[in-house]
């Protein structure tokens, strides 16, 4: 493994349940069978915060036996057993709970633990895009696999009008800002989200313009190329690792010499809320770009 994949690896396990939402380093999603459908669906163990989120959305909680450490919301996921993080997921554990099936997000591994499982369990992934339409086939697909496909069609349907009012909210806006998500700043090197990750679609969505194109997933920038970005906003997660202060996120040379830097503009949100893409992210839309644009994102 190369060592900057190594050391952002390593720095996801430790921001926990937020960055898993990250997904700091994209992986294509494999499309999952729409007619994929547990036999018996009464036990069954989530992998993923946006894959929990749907279930209780859908009012199917009753049939969760198990969380991973993403899945923090709603708070009463919390009282379900945890059975790890899921890019660190071990068979033990998981089957520890003896679950029915297990609904799995595109993502979820090591690929080891995963084939055991696959093996031993009835096994859904659930593919990751980031906008509207991977939000409305990730409820279609747990609402198929749990059998309660008419209530995954009314949820998708009010969760589409939703995201479509928020595009809309969006759409007219003319200057748009750049927007520059930092990741972590670990010994004063800024690791930032490039394309295909859920950081670069959800500032598209709440229209904004990812500051840093020409690559996809996270990558650690130079001075140079912080500066040649020229973000107007940094968008943090501000419950993940090390805490990094406005007086340090400015005090940075590259940081400081940017528009964003020179307005102090920075806005902090909770990663697993930001990064979800799941029921809730028509309202994240909705709270991102009123950061960005204030009253203008509503006209």
């Amino acid at each position: 493994m190369a060592p900057l994949l190594k050391r952002a690896c390593v720095f996801r396990m430790a921001l926990g349940a937020t960055m898993c939402l990250c997904v700091a380093f994209a992986l294509p999603a494999r499309a999952a069978e729409a007619t994929e459908v547990f036999a018996d669906p009464s036990k069954i163990a989530a992998i993923g915060g946006s894959i929990t989120e749907i279930v209780f959305a859908l009012s199917e909680q009753d049939r969760l036996v198990a969380r991973d450490s993403t899945s923090r919301y709603p708070e009463a996921a919390l009282g379900l057993p945890d059975v790890g993080y899921m890019r660190q997921l071990s068979p033990e554990g998981v089957l520890s709970v003896n679950p029915s099936g297990i609904l799995a997000l595109h993502g979820s591994g090591p690929k080891e633990a995963v084939d055991v499982l696959k093996t031993s369990v009835p096994f859904i992934e659930v593919p990751e895009r980031y906008d509207r339409e991977g939000i409305l086939e990730k409820i279609r697909i747990v609402g198929k696999a749990l059998g309660t496909d008419v209530k995954a069609d009314a949820l998708a349907a009010e969760i589409d009008a939703r995201l479509k009012a928020g595009e809309k909210q969006t759409s007219a806006i003319k200057e748009r800002k750049r927007v520059l998500f930092v990741l972590s700043m670990q010994g004063g090197k800024i690791l930032a989200s490039g394309g295909d990750t859920a950081a670069d679609g959800i500032v598209k969505l709440s229209g904004g313009v990812n500051a840093i194109d020409g690559y996809s997933g996270y990558k650690q920038l130079s001075d140079e190329a912080v500066i040649t970005a020229r973000p107007d906003v940094i968008l943090m997660m501000n419950n993940a690792g090390p805490g990094v202060s406005d007086d340090e996120l400015f005090a940075h040379p590259s940081i400081r010499s940017t528009p964003a830097g020179a307005a102090r503009k920075v806005v902090r949100m909770d990663g697993g809320y930001l990064l979800g893409f799941g029921p809730r992210t028509a309202d994240v839309i909705r709270d991102l770009a009123a950061s960005l644009y204030g009253g203008q994102a509503a006209d």
